[in-house]
């Protein structure tokens, strides 16, 4: 081989291992940068982000310890309850948010208050786009929100999927209307037992959303909306039917079912 041959094929080959070690560092630091994108909401060890709010009681008042922090877990627990009494709670990250990916893992465990409405048995859920819990009256029971809904198996073998819609307050369009539903069911499995689940949603504002349980895309809707029915003993002035949501508080939920939550993190798209 001519010698001015060799010296362009090594130079080649040398620029060839150069450019997959520039693109495999590039790459890194996306990856790292993705990594740095996500923000986490609960720090692990306290609720000093959070807000709590609990049907019957003002802002802020963490009845029976609910809402409590284990292991660096957010747990629902009702071991200080006497009685149930509708005392339907959700704790809030201290801002609100628009557009953004939200990702967290829940397991259902412990016990069922049977003092509770039954629909609550293995039910839990996120709400978003929810109004200022310093907004809400004492007797108001559930936030205007739009909530992904977790529901677990009832060990009776009848499906029963998570990462559902619920719409206190509020509307979506769904399949090109409004849905005057309640609660619009995904395509997701039945998960059964206390496993973790990894629930995700894609929130665009008032536009697009979308629900993700264990990676797979099982719901989308939009234009979220105030509206409907179901929640009960809110100041008139909030409720204003027809008012696009386009950003709001995310909570979790307690309603009767012990349940715990961990890795609750959030990247903002815009």
């Amino acid at each position: 081989m001519h010698h001015s041959t060799r010296v362009f094929h090594r130079l080649f080959y040398l620029f060839g291992a150069l450019s997959i070690l520039i693109l495999a560092a590039c790459a890194g630091v996306k990856n790292r940068t993705a990594e740095q994108d996500w923000i986490s909401l609960f720090n692990g060890k306290d609720l000093s982000d959070w807000i709590v709010k609990i049907h019957h009681h003002e802002v802020g008042d963490n009845y029976g310890n609910t809402f409590r922090v284990n292991d660096g877990i957010i747990q629902v627990r009702y071991d200080q309850y006497d009685k149930f009494n509708d005392r339907f709670g959700h704790l809030y990250f201290r801002e609100p948010f628009s557009y953004y990916h939200l990702s967290l893992e829940y397991r259902f465990v412990g016990q069922w208050r049977s003092d509770a409405p039954v629909y609550t048995l293995k039910n839990s859920g996120v709400m978003f786009h929810a109004q200022d819990p310093r907004t809400m009256p004492r007797e108001q029971d559930w936030p205007i929100s739009v909530e992904m809904q977790f529901l677990a198996g009832l060990g009776d073998g009848k499906p029963r999927p998570t990462g559902n819609m619920c719409s206190p307050g509020t509307d979506v369009v769904f399949q090109g209307k409004i849905d005057s539903r309640h609660c619009i069911d995904s395509s997701s499995k039945t998960y059964e037992g206390e496993q973790w689940v990894k629930a995700e949603i894609i929130v665009l504002g008032d536009s697009l959303i979308t629900h993700i349980i264990n990676g797979d895309t099982v719901l989308q809707y939009s234009k979220p909306q105030i509206g409907g029915g179901v929640v009960n003993g809110f100041e008139a002035a909030m409720k204003q039917d027809g008012k696009p949501l386009r950003s709001g508080y995310i909570a979790l939920q307690s309603e009767g079912q012990e349940i715990d939550f961990r890795n609750i993190k959030l990247r903002k798209l815009k």
